[in-house]
């Protein structure tokens, strides 16, 4: 067993975690995310929670986290929704109407900071976009007609997808996609990750000066991750998946990866090259050996990011066909 101290967690004073797809989907559990809170609780390291999904205010993803086994206070979220309402404070009036699409979470956060929803495209200054489950078409062409009038458009997030237990269903960023379709234009400001303001708001705030980013998105949370200048762990528990780390650009390539939140208790010294070897077999690229399936992934990525390209991978013994089946690259 690695000694504490040892493992990936103990060269970090902050653990700054996604939540859908790394410690839930929707609201369950995944197994194990609440036994590794505990163990961290327990050595003294704090946690965050940064999360784009806007539905949700941060007691309310408090209160999630508690009741799923994963003790949390509201001051520990940060929200996309509470960042972009701190941002739209910043650059309107007190007052200044705002035409909200999204869930509840969101318009009570731009009422918490002294503007004022309203429903009519026409009185619309700025229109804010971000996740609800109830967002119609009419809603998106009120949208629609508030920014071709000359109001101001925020998304809180560019989500494609979001994970769920029957795999990935639409989020923010495929209605803001639509919405840039139909206006030929894209948003003023798109305040989520991979914006880093997240991830630097939560370690400014616990005076962190060695955060470790926790998420399982290469386009948000690994590359939110870079561009705050923080190293991340990849965990392969909610959206991106094996094929999407080969092909990963140098801004998306999180420093660690694992199976899942038990990796954080885990020493991640390089594999030996004796446990994976990738060789090059007229165009494809064979693996072999034997140890870690996450390992093996690792061995790829080091040829795969070396060579700028992605080949299909075979297998040259049992151990590598299985790794491979597990990776869903075979």
């Amino acid at each position: 067993m690695t000694a504490a101290g040892d493992d990936l967690v103990g060269h970090y004073d902050l653990v700054i975690f996604d939540l859908d797809g790394v410690l839930y989907l929707v609201d369950q559990v995944i197994p194990g995310a609440a036994e590794a809170c505990a163990r961290l609780r327990e050595r003294g390291i704090p946690s965050a929670y940064a999360t784009n999904n806007a539905s949700r205010l941060p007691g309310d993803v408090a209160a999630l986290l508690t009741r799923i086994g994963i003790p949390a206070e509201a001051g520990e979220v940060v929200t996309s929704a509470h960042a972009t309402a701190l941002l739209l404070a910043e650059r309107y009036p007190a007052g200044a109407p705002v035409l909200v699409l999204g869930a509840p979470a969101l318009r009570d956060e731009v009422v918490s900071v002294g503007l004022t929803p309203v429903t009519e495209a026409e009185q619309a200054r700025v229109v804010v976009q971000g996740y609800g489950p109830d967002v119609r078409m009419r809603d998106l062409g009120d949208a629609a007609v508030a920014i071709r009038g000359g109001a101001d458009w925020i998304a809180t997030n560019a989500d494609k997808t979001l994970p769920s237990p029957r795999g990935p269903l639409p989020g923010n960023g495929s209605l803001v996609v639509a919405m840039a379709t139909a206006l030929g234009r894209q948003p003023d400001a798109i305040v989520g990750k991979p914006d880093p303001g997240l991830f630097l708001e939560a370690a400014r705030e616990r005076g962190a000066q060695r955060p470790l980013v926790v998420g399982d998105r290469l386009d948000t949370d690994i590359e939110g991750a870079y561009r705050a200048g923080m190293d991340s762990l990849l965990v392969l528990t909610g959206v991106s998946d094996a094929a999407e780390l080969l092909a990963a650009p140098v801004e998306r390539r999180p420093t660690f990866v694992a199976e899942d939140l038990s990796g954080l208790f885990e020493a991640h010294a390089v594999p030996q090259e004796s446990q994976w070897q990738v060789t090059d077999r007229d165009g494809r690229w064979e693996l072999a050996g034997d140890g870690r399936r996450v390992d093996a992934l690792m061995a790829l990525c080091r040829v795969a990011w070396a060579a700028g390209e992605v080949r299909p991978v075979t297998a040259a013994d049992e151990a590598a066909q299985a790794a491979l089946k597990w990776l869903k690259l075979t």
